[in-house]
């Protein structure tokens, strides 16, 4: 089986063009999983052919990835319009990350939007590879009829719903196909020398010798041919299969990739794990390619045994037959296997880094209607997103509720969707607040006398405090200035459990950080003192200190890389400076051709509102990724509002 995967935009024609391609010799079988991936089997010339259908958000780029992982090769589907050409960006992004060989199809050619060479040349901005015409279109007016196949030189013309009828060259468009042919054969001169002699001599390369070099070129991934075609017409889809047929390179050029990809060596993958997925009463399933001959069920696969094997598009058990190098087949009761994963026999290898997906930008906290079902609730979370890397979930910090971190909000609904469908647990979500803090201003110290008295042995401690600021950062830090045994060195370090607990809540309801308390006098009893007794008057005189120290909110600011599109770099300022945040600059993206990384920093209640931005302004492409850099001391009504609403959910 060869295997190939079609990417780009939304409302490309993705799936439509997946499912032309499978009828031209009768369809074939299809499924498309939970999570958006369409599996389409068919034969084509005697030969079986998987298309993997990739959706077209870019919240779902992990299911992109996780496709070009098993794919021989790719088709890049895109739009006619070069004004939507940025949309295509992030799917150039991964495919050459992936190094996956790729030919572009330029679909409803027969949409008059633009020139061919202008959607090229806007496309072109964002591949580093030469992007070369393979065909032309024939057009009457404003109407492209037909197209002209740069290598064969010969000219079809569409038929609505049938096939294309072959054609003479028409007469006007003789010189454009010579020197589209030319500029054709200039590209692919600087990958062979013999060709490049043919041309220095002028002489007419054959056919076959242009095809071959074309096959190879493709399979090293040298350049990305165009073709254009009508997929709802079913216009160019002969010529497009026959293309994949014999330039896509076998599933063996594959394995050799992913090997040294990942630096395995002489382990070379077994299998390559692209994608998961639960359903109710069969659990995860798992979608593996067999990259060698002899995979099966019971078979050694990453150290385990493989469960049963399914059809990935038939979904029809397979019976224990022996599968073939290239088939793509879907497995149950193999927990063991994790995606994206390529594996051995007697191990796992972690995919190569390209294969890992964008940081999840949309933080919810998940809360089960049903109060019976939070412990389940975060066990299921952390199935999901083994099957989910585009998915990060924790437990939100003072609360323990379940957080997690989705692509956006499709992909947040798509997990809700799936709480409440597949594992019944339907959930509400909310944001999650801040992490806020406190710190004092100014220096207090207090004399703080515990003492309980009951009809046994009673409870004394006396302390004398100093609480100070410290710097930024530095946290808390204890000392001691006893003198004289005032305080016994046993009771000392109860003091500091006290202090540190007095930290949790400080005056306006938040953790208490960069504070320095020093013990420096103190009284104790020969009976009644003890630890307990020292603890609770660290903790009390702490808290009353704190009190009189000039307590202010402090809020975290994040430092965030934000990966657009250059064509979107200048949108960025008013954004980051409407939600006072601080521009740090701005530098190329050295790993994708047209891209800037955007570096500035950012209050992180203003996170939510930074996503939703950067969706609306670079149409839903460009992301971000954040770390913790510092807390910054917050005034006025803003701080005066985030403590009373702190305070009001305390109370409720």
């Amino acid at each position: 089986m060869r295997c190939f995967s079609i990417l780009g935009p939304s409302q490309s024609g993705k799936s439509t063009l997946a499912n032309r391609l499978a009828a031209l010799e009768g369809g074939g079988e299809s499924l498309t999983t939970p999570n958006g991936l369409g599996v389409t089997e068919f034969s084509f010339l005697g030969e079986t052919w998987c298309a993997l259908d990739t959706p077209g958000s870019v919240e779902a780029i992990a299911q992109t990835l996780d496709a070009l992982l098993a794919s021989d090769a790719c088709i890049l589907c895109v739009s006619p319009d070069p004004n939507e050409a940025v949309l295509a960006a992030p799917h150039l992004r991964a495919i050459e990350a992936s190094g996956t060989p790729c030919t572009l199809f330029i679909n409803r050619i027969d949409e008059p939007k633009g020139r061919v060479r202008d959607i090229i040349a806007a496309l072109q901005d964002y591949s580093n590879h030469p992007l070369v015409m393979r065909q032309v279109p024939i057009r009457e007016g404003e109407r492209i009829v037909g197209a002209v196949d740069l290598i064969s030189e010969r000219a079809w013309r569409y038929r609505e719903g049938r096939p294309s009828t072959l054609v003479q060259i028409p007469e006007e468009m003789a010189e454009r196909e010579h020197e589209a042919r030319a500029e054709l054969l200039e590209h692919l001169s600087e990958y062979d020398d013999r060709l490049l002699e043919e041309l220095i001599e002028d002489q007419e390369p054959a056919s076959e010798e242009v095809y071959a070099i074309s096959a190879r070129v493709l399979a090293e991934n040298r350049v990305i041919p165009v073709m254009v075609g009508a997929a709802g017409n079913n216009n160019g889809m002969m010529r497009l299969m026959k293309a994949l047929r014999h330039e896509a390179p076998p599933v063996d050029v594959l394995r050799r990739r992913l090997a040294g990809q990942t630096g395995s060596g002489d382990r070379a993958p077994a299998a390559a794990c692209l994608h998961a997925f639960h359903r109710t009463g069969i659990g995860k399933t798992v979608l593996l390619r067999a990259l060698e001959d002899g995979v099966k069920q019971g078979t050694q696969a990453g150290g385990y045994a493989l469960g049963a094997l399914r059809g990935a598009a038939s979904d029809k058990t397979l019976a224990g037959a022996m599968q073939k190098a290239g088939q793509v087949v879907a497995a149950v009761k193999s927990d063991h296997l994790t995606v994206p994963s390529l594996v051995t026999a007697d191990d796992a290898i972690a995919a190569p880094d390209w294969a890992e997906a964008p940081a999840p930008m949309l933080e919810r906290i998940l809360v089960p209607e049903n109060e019976r079902d939070e412990t389940k609730l975060s066990g299921t979370l952390q199935k999901i997103a083994e099957t989910d890397q585009g998915l990060a979930v924790r437990q939100e910090e003072g609360t323990g509720a379940q957080l997690v971190a989705a692509q956006g909000p499709l992909h947040m609904r798509q997990i809700v969707r799936t709480l409440a469908e597949v594992f019944n647990v339907p959930v509400s979500e909310r944001p999650p607040s801040p992490a806020y803090r406190e710190t004092i201003t100014r220096t207090a110290e207090v004399h703080y006398r515990h003492r309980k008295q009951t009809g046994g042995a009673g409870q004394f401690a006396d302390v004398k405090l100093t609480v100070r600021p410290n710097a930024r950062g530095e946290g808390f830090t204890f000392a001691e200035t006893v003198k004289g045994g005032a305080v016994p060195r046993n009771f000392i370090p109860a003091v500091e459990a006290g202090a540190r607990e007095a930290l949790a809540r400080g005056p306006l309801g938040f953790q208490v950080v960069d504070v320095a308390v020093t013990l420096t006098d103190g009284q104790h009893h020969s009976v009644d003192s003890s630890d307990f007794a020292f603890r609770a008057a660290g903790r009390m005189g702490v808290a009353q200190a704190l009190a009189d120290a000039g307590a202010v909110l402090m809020q975290p600011i994040y430092r965030v890389e934000i990966r657009v599109p250059s064509v979107f770099s200048g949108s960025l300022v008013p954004i980051v400076s409407a939600l006072k945040g601080q521009v740090l600059g701005f530098d190329r993206d050295e790993d994708a051709r047209g891209w800037d990384i955007f570096r500035a920093l950012m209050p992180g209640h203003a996170l939510d509102e930074l996503a939703h931005s950067l969706r609306s302004a670079t149409q839903g492409i460009g992301w971000f990724s954040k770390c913790f850099d510092h807390f910054e001391e917050l005034y006025g009504r803003e701080a005066d509002a985030i403590v009373r609403a702190h305070g009001a959910g305390k109370a409720a």
